[in-house]
C-alpha cells in the first residue's frame, strides 16, 4: 500500500505536521527540510489523501459515498446486512459504492486502494477468509479514513465494529439440543482464524462442559458450507458410533447435514436433531423445517452504517473505537426435539 505521512515523518525524523506543512510549501519549514520531505514523498510514490484533508477542514464536505466490502453476496446473511447499511445510509443522504471481495485477501486489497482513490467518506467491511495481514486495514485508518468492521472483524486492527453476540447464540442453540435429550453433538464451524468461528467454538464447547458432556473429536470438522457439509456428515454416518444431533456455524451446512441424514434413512429430528445459525429464507424452505439461531443481519447493518456517519459528520470522534454488539435469538423448528 501507498506510504502514509506518518510514514514520511517517521523515516525522516521529523513530525506529521513538518511533513504537511513542507508538502504544501509552507514558509515556516526551511527549504532544506521541504525539498528532503518532497523527495523522499517522490521517491515512494506518496499520495496525498483528499479524504483526510476534507475532514480536517470542515468547510470542505466529503463525499456522501460510502465504501462497503462483502465477502460474498450471494449468502443471504451479507445480502441482509448490505440492506441494513443502504437503509440508515439512505435516511442521511449517502449512497453505497459496493464491492465483493470473494473471500480473497487480493482482492481486498484492491478494493481498499480503489475505495480510497475514489474518495469514499469511510468504508464498511467483513473481512475475507483468507486475510491473514491487516496493513490495508491500518494504512486506511493512519490517513483519517472512517472504518467500521461488521460480522467478521479484524482483531488486529484498533477499528470500530459490530457483531452479533456469537459465544451467546451458539451456547443457548447446543444448550436447547442437550435439553432435548441430546448427548453426541457434533460441531461444524469455520476457519479459527476468523473471530466468529472461535466465538461460536467455545459457546458449543462451554455449553457442552457445564452439562458434563466432553466435545468429541471424531464429530468436529471445518465446514462451512452445503457441499462439504454432503461428504463430511457422510463419511461421519458410517462410524460406528454416530452423533445424534450437529451444531453448524450456519444455515447452508446445517441444511447440507439435513439432505444427507435424511438421504441416508434416518430420521429427523427422531433420530438426529440439527441446528444452524442464520435463519435465512433457507431455514423456513426446508423440511422439516431448520431450527436455527437468528443473526438479525439489517440491524448489524444498520448499526455499522450508524457508526459510520457518526464518523464521518464528527458526532461520533473518528479516533473513538465503537463497539457494538446485535442479539441473537434461537427460533425453534422442526429439526429439534
Amino acid at each position: 500500500m501507498p506510504i502514509t505521512m506518518k510514514d514520511i515523518a517517521r523515516e525522516l525524523g521529523v513530525s506529521i505536521a513538518t511533513v504537511s506543512r513542507a508538502l504544501k510549501d509552507s514558509p515556516r519549514i526551511s527549504a532544506e527540510t521541504r525539498d528532503a520531505i518532497k523527495k523522499y514523498a517522490r521517491e515512494h510514490e506518496f499520495v496525498p489523501n483528499a479524504i483526510a484533508e476534507s475532514l480536517r477542514n470542515s468547510r470542505i464536505r466529503p463525499q456522501k459515498i460510502i465504501g462497503v466490502i462483502v465477502p460474498q453476496f450471494t449468502h443471504f446473511y451479507f445480502s441482509s446486512i448490505l440492506s441494513g447499511i443502504e437503509e440508515e445510509a439512505s435516511s442521511h443522504g449517502y449512497s453505497l459504492l459496493v464491492a465483493q471481495s470473494d473471500e480473497r485477501y487480493d482482492r481486498e486489497v484492491r478494493i481498499c486502494k480503489s475505495f480510497f482513490e475514489n474518495k469514499v467518506c469511510g468504508i464498511i467491511v467483513s473481512q475475507a477468509k483468507d486475510t491473514h495481514k491487516y496493513d490495508h486495514f491500518q494504512w486506511l485508518l493512519d490517513n483519517h479514513v472512517p472504518l467500521v468492521f461488521y460480522d467478521r472483524i479484524c482483531t488486529g486492527v484498533d477499528a470500530s465494529r459490530v457483531v452479533v453476540d456469537d459465544y451467546t447464540g451458539a451456547y443457548n442453540a447446543v444448550k436447547h439440543l442437550i435439553d432435548t435429550g441430546c448427548r453426541r453433538i457434533a460441531y461444524y464451524g469455520s476457519p479459527m482464524s476468523l473471530e466468529i468461528s472461535k466465538n461460536r467454538y467455545n459457546g458449543y464447547r462451554d455449553a457442552m462442559l457445564k452439562n458434563r458432556l466432553t466435545p468429541d473429536d471424531r464429530f468436529m470438522r471445518f465446514c462451512d458450507n452445503r457441499a462439504d457439509a454432503e461428504a463430511i456428515t457422510a463419511e461421519i454416518m458410517m462410524q460406528e458410533e454416530i452423533p445424534d444431533a450437529f451444531f453448524a456455524v450456519n444455515d447452508d451446512t446445517a441444511i447440507g447435514i439435513l439432505y444427507t441424514v435424511k438421504r441416508m434413512g434416518y430420521r429427523v429430528p427422531d433420530d438426529i436433531s440439527i441446528c444452524g445459525f442464520t435463519n435465512d429464507y433457507r431455514a423456513i424452505a426446508c423440511d422439516p423445517m431448520l431450527t436455527t439461531v437468528e443473526q438479525r443481519g439489517v440491524a448489524v447493518g444498520e448499526e455499522a452504517s450508524n457508526i459510520l456517519i457518526g464518523q464521518v459528520e464528527g458526532t461520533i470522534p473518528i479516533n473513538k473505537v465503537e463497539k457494538r454488539i446485535v442479539r441473537t435469538r434461537l427460533i425453534v423448528r422442526g429439526t429439534t426435539r
